[in-house]
């Protein structure tokens, strides 16, 4: 089969990176809208930096056809801005106290599990988490250590007795909302950063291998010279 001068390019929309970085844009703008400051700079550099992940991806696609190069580099783009946007996430737990969860805390591995796809998708997993939450506390033991039931049915002027929880869930912290909204976008922001990572290596591969249009331009012409 004869190599086309501009080969076939621009399927963005079937590309799993771009899906992703599509939905860590979503999820951005709304965390910003509800947990960020809509004066502060930060609130704009997030969802710029989410915007820009989506946007070079598929620009690079669409230039794929006639540049080879110039694909490579704008997803390299898509890859610093997630990066940018991985760095303030990451800060905004740090600067406030709430906490980065370790890849192996029970609540991450249910969101990944779910493998969400959609924004309302997340959405569902914030609110299940809280619904959980709420569950254990209502459990006989608060978590301050006290027999909820025991306290209720204490009898008047009698002193109450404090009942020693189980370890398991006296060690459990209440995670708010921003805390497991931040937390699932940096687990997106993970996945589609490895994923850019192999994409980039790929296309790196392909650049050497092939050259640019430069080249296939120079190979089809000499190929037609009588």
């Amino acid at each position: 089969m004869q190599e086309a001068l501009i080969p076939k390019h621009g399927g963005y929309r079937g590309l799993k990176s771009f899906r992703m970085a599509q939905l860590l844009y979503d999820v951005t703008v709304l965390f910003c809208e509800r947990f960020v400051d809509r004066r502060s700079r930060t609130h704009d550099q997030m969802v710029q930096a989410a915007r820009s992940g989506v946007q070079n991806i598929a620009e690079g696609s669409q230039a794929s056809g006639t540049s080879r190069k110039m694909e490579l580099k704008l997803t390299n783009v898509a890859r610093a801005s997630l990066e940018e946007l991985r760095l303030d996430y990451e800060d905004f737990l740090r600067q406030r106290g709430l906490p980065e969860l370790e890849p192996g805390h029970p609540a991450l591995m249910r969101f990944r599990e779910r493998r969400c796809a959609t924004l309302d998708e997340v959405r569902c997993w914030v609110k299940e988490e809280m619904d959980r939450q709420k569950a254990m506390d209502g459990h006989g033991l608060s978590r301050n250590g006290t027999d909820k039931n025991h306290d209720a049915q204490a009898v008047p002027g009698s002193v109450p007795v404090r009942v020693r929880p189980c370890q398991s869930i006296k060690s459990i912290p209440t995670l708010s909302p921003e805390t497991l909204a931040a937390n699932a976008a940096l687990s997106l922001l993970n996945l589609a950063c490895h994923l850019l990572d192999r994409q980039l290596s790929a296309q790196a591969d392909t650049f050497l291998q092939e050259g640019g249009f430069t080249e296939r331009l120079h190979r089809l012409r000499s190929k037609r010279r009588p």
